[in-house]
């Protein structure tokens, strides 16, 4: 039997949080009308449907069965997918809010939302893969926005978009409760 919560389906899918406004307030700002635009990791589908009102295009994604369901209720275009596994073509503005939480191999869990939360040892395992794949994925003048935790490093992530050749740049930041949250603006380098 499946547990419902209400407002965003299942407790299986990440609910909005902190991170989740502020990433959505750095994706208003930084959205054109003509964009493109990729969520990868849309959970409940609230950062999608906002921007998808401001943007020529969205389509989200998400790797977690139950988070596709409660987007796609919210009337976005979803995919079922690992990062960009199910994705063609390129876009004018990705975002994505990772699962950033440093995680033991003791805590891990195979419930759906661990997906959400789930950074591996350092935080950053999801991030890397997302950094190295980026790129190819952003059309010439792209960008990308990236939520950041205090709690996953932020000076490695951004030495780890440098090595994948992408400029990064702070574009706000806020204190919450046990970490600081940061969103990324990232760029391909020249």
């Amino acid at each position: 039997m499946e547990i419902i919560c209400p407002g965003f389906g299942s407790c299986e899918v990440y609910h909005p949080d902190e991170d989740t406004f502020l990433l959505l307030q750095a994706a208003i700002k930084e959205a054109r009308p003509e964009d493109h635009v990729l969520e990868v990791g849309c959970g409940s589908g609230l950062v999608s449907l906002e921007l998808a009102r401001q943007v020529e295009s969205l389509v989200a994604l998400d790797i977690n069965p139950h988070a596709v369901r409660a987007t796609r209720e919210r009337g976005v275009e979803v995919i079922r997918s690992d990062l960009f596994e199910g994705i063609r073509g390129k876009f004018d503005l990705i975002i994505f809010n990772p699962p950033y939480l440093p995680t033991k191999q003791a805590e891990r869990s195979d419930q759906w939302i661990n997906y959400a939360l789930d950074g591996g040892e350092s935080g950053r395992e999801t991030i890397g893969r997302f950094l190295l794949d980026l790129a190819e994925h952003l059309r010439p003048g792209g960008r990308a926005l990236l939520l950041i935790s205090s709690l996953s490093g932020p000076e490695e992530v951004e030495m780890m978009a440098g090595d994948a050749g992408l400029i990064t740049e702070r574009v706000a930041s806020k204190g919450c409760f046990f970490e600081k949250l940061m969103v990324l603006r990232i760029t391909v380098r020249n």
